[in-house]
Order: C-alpha cells, then structure tokens, then sequence
C-alpha cells in the first residue's frame, strides 16, 4: 500500500486514485424459499458475517428468480405448492417489506432470472403442466405485467442465468447448454456453448466481463466470458456441494447462498481469478431457493 502523506492538491489525487484502498460496499438481499419461506434477509459484500432480517416477500415461496437495479430488487414466480405468477419488489437501501410490482404473463416456477439497470428477464420455467421456452421482461423502475421478449431455443425449467450491461446468458438446466440475448432488444435467445456439467437447480452470478455457474447437486463451479461465445471452463469447487440456492455478485465477488444440504451456507469466490470458495456466514433461516440479488451485480455498471 502507497504511503500518502502531506496536504494533495486534486490534480495529484486524482493522479493518484488507482492506488487508493477500496471497499466493497455492495449489498445483497435472499428472498423466500422452501415453498413456505418470505423472509428477506441481507448482507453487504465488505465484511464476512452472517446475515441479516430486511423484511417479507408478498407471498411465502420458493422456485422462484430474482432480478434487480441499483435500486430495486424484484423477486419473480415460484411455488407455494402450485406456481403462481406473483412479482414484488423492495427497494434495496431500505429495510422493509416487499411491495406486489405486477405479475407474470402466466404461473411460473423452475424460472431464470437476470438483468441490467434498465430490465429484468425471466426465462424458461414450468408453468403447471409442462417446461416453457418463454423469455418475458419488465422494466425494473416501473411496476407493471410482464412484456413478451422472444423465446429460448428449448422448453427448459430450472435454469440459471447472468448478465453484463449489454448480453443475458442462460444456462437450460440439464439440457447442458447456454444461450444469450442482447437485453436492450427482444427477440429469441441463440446458441452460446456448452455447460462442463448440467446443473439443473444450480445458480450463476457475474460482473461486466465473467459469469459464474455452479451446484445443481454437485460443487463444481465453471465460469464463461460473457462478450464472447464458447464453453464452460472449470472455475473450482462450492464450499459444498448443492443445489436449488441462490447467487449474486458485486463487481468483485460472487455470492452462493442457501440450498440444498446445507441449506444455510453463504459462500463466496473472487470473480477474477480461479478457485473454491470460501465461507462467508450463514443465512438468518436454513432453506433452500434463497433467491439472491445485489445493487452492483455485472448487469447494473
């Protein structure tokens, strides 16, 4: 660390700003799980700890996807025992309950969710009857009904999915495969690569360059580079093994939280580089689907 002394001018300051100490002062938020759970619990990024209460989602479920602003958190879809089509939002710098922001087009579980500033995409899913290849949008500031945005090239149900500014990828669950859209735009979803290994009921997370996905039963964790297309590469392993969990990113660090076996774990892993993760804390409540979102995910630069 530079030794800084004496009285700067701003030039020199300015001159000088790389080298200064940064804090990771992004927050998360867990919303709902287990079919019977509407607690919102949250974290911030800058110290390991266990987390804490916010508030309530409108209605208790899991199964379902979350999307978010710098401003806003939105939570999409889910179970209560039967899927619904619920969306409520809270506003992410004030504790409180969520508040019901509109619905989506048709009852949906099982879905993916990702988002920049601007929009929130909810993809694939299972609506009752069968999986859907649907892709549906809202416009994250503005309450209101989902929008059609184009459809995924498979009917596939629990996906997970990342975004930069400008590219949304999904993972089709355990059809093994990524597709992206351009989230500025509508239109159908177009072939990516391959996953290393089907994660159906796994997680991902980003910042603006690299996507993380992991779990869907197993530990393992690959990463993709967002603007380009290709593969899944191996990335390293969650600090354990599950699925049905949540995750959310800083432009650091990549969050995995809740699940499956373990149902109260929230663990990280440094976006940039390689490697397992570590223990960051605990949940406020053991379950699974903990659903995660952050105001500084790679979507929201």
């Amino acid at each position: 660390m530079p030794n800084y002394q004496g009285v700067w001018s701003l030039t020199t300051q300015m001159q000088n700003r790389t080298g200064w100490p940064t804090v990771d002062a992004t927050i998360a938020l867990f919303g709902g799980g287990d079919e019977n759970k509407n607690t919102i619990d949250t974290v911030s990024f800058a110290s390991a700890a266990n987390a804490t209460d916010f508030g309530d989602l409108t209605v208790a479920r899991g199964y379902h996807t979350a999307v978010s602003s710098s401003t806003r958190g939105v939570w999409g879809g889910g179970s209560t025992g039967s899927q619904v089509n619920v969306i409520d939002y809270v506003t992410i710098a004030s504790a409180s309950n969520a508040t019901d922001f509109g619905d989506l087009a048709t009852v949906n579980a099982t879905l993916a969710g990702l988002s920049n500033q601007t929009r929130g995409v909810f993809c694939g899913g299972y609506d009752g009857s069968s999986d859907v290849n649907t892709l549906q949008y809202i416009t994250i500031a503005s309450t209101g009904n989902t929008s059609d945005f184009g459809d995924a090239t498979t009917i596939f149900n629990y996906g997970a999915a990342c975004a930069s500014p400008t590219r949304g990828v999904y993972a089709t669950g355990s059809r093994d495969t990524y597709e992206y859209i351009t989230i500025s735009s509508t239109g159908n979803g177009t072939s990516f690569g391959n996953q290393a290994s089907g994660k159906s009921g796994g997680a991902a997370a980003s910042n603006a360059t690299r996507g993380i996905f992991g779990g869907g039963g197993s530990g393992d964790l690959e990463y993709i580079t967002i603007a380009s297309t290709g593969n899944g590469t191996d990335f390293g392993d969650l600090s354990v093994a599950r699925n049905n969990f949540g995750a959310t990113a800083s432009l650091i660090t990549a969050m995995f939280s809740g699940g499956n076996s373990n149902g109260n774990v929230i663990d990280t892993v440094t976006i940039a580089t390689t490697g397992n993760a570590s223990d960051f804390g605990d949940l406020t409540v053991v379950r699974s689907y903990a659903r995660a979102l952050s105001d500084n995910h790679g979507g929201v630069q």
